[in-house]
């Protein structure tokens, strides 16, 4: 699923990392790179990338005419920072999670958006992908990976179709949408 092509149109992506905010004290910069993700609109395809392989991650990111992700302003370009010496934050980016927060004054898990608005959840959690790193099955890493990168995406599409996202008011249960123009 690797090659070396660069894309042009809209790319979706999500990072994986090496290490725990636990065991970094909290900063993103030196979680590391286990894995990424990313799927190309224009060619229809999920790329895998590898820690080593990051440089071109992100001359592909560079590339798209938009970045599309699920917390990339607050989690994801902070992990790539290390790797680079181009200002990530200048991609043109469309991060659902900020969209989302902007609109309600919270934050919403991806967990929670699918379950609500896509009937089905996340494979597993960061920690989990640590894990499955640390024990050497990446090839469940990746798949992980590859499954946010999906849920994000079809989000993404379901948002920009009907408007809205649905979520679940924590306090009284109830499920109400929350308009999107993306």
């Amino acid at each position: 699923k690797n090659s070396k092509f660069s894309f042009m149109g809209k790319i979706f992506f999500d990072v994986e990392t090496k290490k725990s905010f636990q065991e970094t004290g909290g900063k993103k910069e030196d979680l590391l790179v286990s894995c990424a993700v990313l799927f190309s609109e224009e060619t229809e395809r999920f790329v895998h990338f590898r820690e080593n392989q990051v440089e071109e991650l992100i001359e592909n990111l560079f590339s798209a005419s938009m970045v599309v992700g699920f917390n990339l302003l607050g989690f994801d370009y902070y992990v790539l920072k290390p790797y680079t010496k181009k200002d990530l934050f200048s991609l043109p980016t469309l991060d659902l999670m900020k969209e989302l927060q902007k609109e309600l004054g919270f934050r919403l898990s991806l967990d929670h958006l699918a379950l609500e608005n896509l009937g089905k959840g996340k494979k597993g959690s960061g920690l989990d992908a640590i894990k499955w790193y640390r024990e050497g099955k990446i090839e469940k890493l990746l798949e992980y990976c590859e499954y946010d990168v999906q849920i994000t995406k079809e989000l993404y599409e379901l948002g920009k179709k009907q408007g809205f996202l649905l979520f679940r008011d924590k306090v009284k249960g109830e499920r109400k949408e929350v308009k999107v123009s993306w």
